[in-house]
């Protein structure tokens, strides 16, 4: 249902902005953005995180990551589509928000997040959480802010799932986690994204906070699901779950406009 709305919205916000856009084949057609012919400009985003972003390189960079089903979804032609070029990226609904000028300067925004003011986002931080096998996985966290760990969600199905060979083999799960309680598909572990991030800030000693939509409850009852596994209190209060919707009342006006118009994210005036 939340696919459906975002699908229809964003052919609306094409429509009204004038924007160049494709749509994916499929039951349920996906708005797909291309950048302005100038380069200054992406329909999948405005305007002042998009010139934010791509005037720090190392913002920028995610800009290049190639959309890993183009091939099949979307029309061919002269571009090469990126993953950022979607309207269902939680990536660059989390970079709309990040990018924008000022945003982690609002002191209310840093309390409710547990960040210090003006802390610079790292996006696709690689965190190194130790392995059994005296190696680390570097695999790539959403964003770092400050001492917080982010993952956000948007459309995605779940956090993903792992073998319990892949899951097993890092060397603090049993410290972490009760295991027996963790939850499971036959021979693999659920909720794989969380369980990941919350070793990392274990490994790390930081906090962890994912970020998703009020309108998809079967994630956060995920997020509870895994948060209830958690050994230690002090690890649980280092972690937490916030809703778009109940970041969105700490945003600028227009950036508020912005998320309400195109993804449906409404301030709420309480929300977790």
């Amino acid at each position: 249902m939340l696919r459906r709305e975002l699908c229809a919205r964003n052919v609306s916000y094409a429509a009204l902005e004038q924007v160049s856009h494709v749509t994916s084949y499929g039951e349920v057609p996906v708005v797909v953005y291309h950048t302005s012919p100038c380069g200054k400009k992406h329909g999948n985003f405005i305007s002042a995180s998009y010139h934010a972003l791509t005037r720090r390189p190392e913002w920028g960079k995610r800009l290049a990551k190639v959309h890993s089903s183009a091939g099949r979804a979307l029309p061919k032609g002269d571009c090469v589509w990126k993953e950022l070029d979607s309207s269902m990226s939680s990536d660059a609904l989390l970079m709309n928000i990040f990018c924008y000028p000022g945003v982690t300067n609002r002191k209310e925004l840093s309390s409710i997040l547990g960040t210090g003011i003006g802390d610079l986002p790292e996006f696709g931080f690689k965190p190194r959480i130790p392995l059994t096998s005296g190696f680390v996985d570097r695999t790539e966290i959403d964003m770092k802010l400050g001492s917080v760990l982010f993952e956000a969600k948007l459309t995605e199905a779940d956090f993903q799932t792992q073998n319990a060979a892949i899951v097993e083999g890092y060397r603090d799960l049993e410290e972490v986690f009760e295991v027996g309680d963790l939850p499971r598909r036959g021979q693999k572990y659920r909720s794989y994204q969380l369980l990941r991030n919350v070793l990392a800030a274990h490994a790390l000693d930081l906090s962890f906070c994912v970020l998703l939509d009020a309108r998809r409850p079967d994630l956060i009852e995920d997020w509870y699901e895994l948060l209830r596994c958690i050994r230690t209190s002090e690890l649980r209060s280092r972690c937490r779950v916030l809703t778009w919707q109940g970041l969105a009342q700490f945003l600028p006006l227009r950036l508020r406009k912005f998320l309400d118009l195109k993804y449906g994210v409404v301030a709420a005036r309480a929300g977790i």
